[in-house]
This record gives C-alpha cells, structure tokens and sequence, in this order.
C-alpha cells in the first residue's frame, strides 16, 4: 500500500517497482494537486482518492481499512517519493515469518551517511523517545516502508492522531499489547531531484516528542521502558 501526495515525479516508477513484488497494490492519493493520479490510471492497481489532503494518517488508514475488506492478513508499506525500493519488500516478508506477529521496519541502514543531517538528527530524536515508550529498542521510526500484520492493522484503524505521530503511536500501541517490532537494513535513497521530504524534523519530532511525554507523564516515566531500550540491543534481521 502506498500513501501519496503530489508524487507525479515518482509515484508511476514507484508503482511499476512494486507490482513487481506484489499482486495487488493499494495507492492511496491524499488530495494532491498534481498528476499523481493521472501518471498511475493506466496501471492495474486499486485507487483511493482523497478529495482534498487528509493528512498521512488518514490515507495510510483507509488503505488499510480496504486492505482488510480484501481479507490480506498482513500488509506492506512503502512512500510515494522513491525513497523505498520494492527489492526489499521479500526481506521484510521473509522477517515476519521469522518473527510471527511483530511489526517490520525497513530500517534505513546501508549508505546512511546520504541522509540529509537535519533528517538524521530528527530521525535519532524520535528513535529515542519511540523506544522509550515502547520498553524496546526501535531502529528507524520513521521509515514508511514496513510490513504490518493483520492485528496491527486493525489496532490502528482505531487511532485517532494524524501526522507522521501516527506511524509512531502504532508502534507504542503496539507495544504495549506485547507486539514487538525488528527491522531490515535498507538502503537510504535521496536523489538530488526528489520533491522535499514531508517530514519536518523541528515540527513533526516535536509533535511526537510531546505525544510521548504526556504518555510518559502518566505512566510515571515507565523506568522498566527506559532500561530495557537503553540496555537491551535491537532486534536486526539481516536477510538477503
């Protein structure tokens, strides 16, 4: 499933990589403005448009809401920008059914030092306080390329935040009904003329920083969450 908004530079090359890997694509269109929906309607995929932008939360929502109409038992993530590439979709599968149940992050890992800083730093910032709040070590928090099984799903058709918080409160739900997550090395990809991140390090980390906090606040600064994401290493499945 793909979330996109204005990708008309990407999104058909995203799209085309992914039906490579997968017999049904879900492509989520969040009101763009450009001709993201146009440079895909010849493809054989499924359409959701959003008449105006809903927000990354919404459309990964509905997507999801259609995947279970369609009975999938788990469902695989990947942005509309090109910064994922559908080659590692098979690794992440092959780590779910290495660890049944658990949440997969394509964790940006290979070549990272192409990142841009800021995105590093936002990135290393929304890790911490992630796994805090989750009682386990999260490597790339941030990443949209992940596989979700059915149970996750459904929890976060229940979630009421919007933003890129989203993606991380799935996480700490998650968690905290004993769903754990692993990840796979990926490769970082920022080609000089791919459209400006969505993601604002300063606002969207802060946004996620203060969810965190008032959960943290109230679970009494959950010391057991600390130790164990500080003391107990990441769980990394280097699959080929």
């Amino acid at each position: 499933m793909i979330p996109a908004l204005n990708e008309e530079r990407a999104i058909r090359a995203v799209v085309q990589d992914a039906l490579t890997r997968c017999g049904h694509v879900i492509v989520v269109d969040d009101g763009s403005s450009d001709g993201t929906s146009a440079a895909i309607a010849d493809l054989p995929v499924e359409r959701i448009r959003h008449e105006q932008p809903l927000g990354k939360a919404k459309a990964l929502q509905d997507g999801f809401r259609r995947a279970l109409e369609l009975g999938a038992d788990g469902v695989l993530t990947m942005d509309g920008d090109g910064q994922h590439a559908a080659a590692d979709l098979p690794r992440l599968l092959a780590a779910a059914r290495q660890y049944p149940g658990a949440i997969v992050i394509g964790a940006r890992l290979r070549g990272k030092d192409s990142q841009p800083g800021k995105n590093r730093f936002g990135n290393q910032q929304a890790d911490f306080w992630v796994s805090w709040a989750c009682g386990q070590r999260v490597v790339d928090s941030q990443s949209g390329q992940r596989f979700y099984p059915r149970a996750v799903v459904e929890l976060a058709l229940s979630l009421p935040r919007g933003g890129f918080v989203f993606e991380s409160e799935i996480l700490i739900e998650a968690a905290n009904r004993g769903i754990h997550t692993v990840s796979v090395p990926i490769q970082s990809r920022y080609e000089d003329d791919r459209r400006a991140s969505h993601f604002r390090p300063l606002r969207d980390v802060g946004r996620i920083t203060a969810m965190i906090a008032g959960r943290l606040v109230r679970g009494g600064f959950m010391p057991r969450n600390y130790w164990r994401a500080r003391t107990v290493p990441p769980v990394i499945v280097e699959s080929e």
